[in-house]
């Protein structure tokens, strides 16, 4: 009787996420711009992405960015996660500092970012050039504009990372902390040998989400740079977006979103074979 319960659930998934996938799966093997009837043509769509340059490009930068976010951010939260358990006045206020740019609209940080600190005209970095302070803007650079948007979203999705791992180490038992402070622990054989061992599980997890996120990226690319200079910060979700709404190819952006769920799906996978082990352990 109580499975009954699940059943509204149930039917909001497939409407919402099941049929839509599904249908994204088929489209993917058609040709098709969103008006006209659609024309299969099988593996056709795959291809065309397999000799695109640009589609290349956004894979690897795709890749690039979860390498940026598995390690800067993920460092940056359990540094600070673990000194706010040390450190007790004044926790509550830094939880909230480090958690406000979360709370944030993406769209609003992105264009604060954009107008007071990346513009060469109202933003810091034109007030250095205009100060004799030579600085470049790194949207403008094919080499530097992907760092640049990663930049902003570094700034954006730490704290996140921050408030979560602190929780996390609130549940580390209390005497294996004061067992290692007895024993002369420093901060960070502190930190190795007991608190990231005690919160395993949950750094697995947010690293599993992020490579799952790092891959649907795609607001602070599109407003920023919407995917340039020359393709330099494409990703795979703005390229998709630009075949379905721009290109009107509706089923190459299909094969695209296919390929980022591949992606997930290999994180998810692994994510499922550390729990089994842990499980039988």
């Amino acid at each position: 009787m109580h499975r009954l319960y699940l059943l509204p659930t149930l039917a909001i998934n497939v409407v919402v996420i099941l049929i839509p996938a599904c249908l994204t799966i088929v489209l993917a093997f058609f040709r098709w711009d969103g008006i006209s009837s659609p024309h299969f043509v099988g593996l056709g769509n795959f291809v065309a992405l397999w000799d695109d340059r640009v589609f290349w490009r956004a894979l690897t930068n795709n890749i690039i960015w979860t390498a940026i976010f598995l390690i800067v951010p993920i460092a940056m939260g359990l540094l600070a996660a673990t000194m706010l358990l040390v450190v007790r006045r004044g926790r509550t206020f830094f939880q909230v500092v480090y958690f406000l740019p979360v709370i944030i609209a993406t769209v609003i940080t992105a264009r604060v970012w954009q107008g007071m600190i990346y513009s060469p005209v109202t933003g810091v970095f034109g007030l250095l050039d205009r100060m004799g302070i030579p600085i470049v803007n790194p949207l403008s650079q094919p080499s530097l504009a992907l760092f640049g948007v990663a930049t902003v979203d570094l700034w954006h999705w730490w704290g996140f990372l921050c408030v979560i791992f602190f929780a996390a180490l609130r549940q580390v038992p209390a005497e294996q902390i004061e067992a290692a402070r007895l024993e002369g622990a420093t901060f960070f054989q502190m930190m190795r040998y007991v608190l990231l061992p005690g919160i395993k599980p949950t750094i697995i997890l947010m690293m599993i989400m992020t490579v799952i996120w790092s891959f649907l990226v795609f607001d602070f690319v599109y407003i920023l740079t919407q995917g340039g200079p020359a393709s330099s910060s494409e990703v795979l979700s703005t390229l998709a977006y630009r075949d379905a709404f721009y290109n009107l190819n509706v089923g190459r952006a299909a094969a695209s979103s296919i390929i980022i769920s591949l992606f997930g799906l290999v994180a998810t996978f692994f994510y499922i074979r550390v729990q089994s082990k842990e499980g039988e352990a």
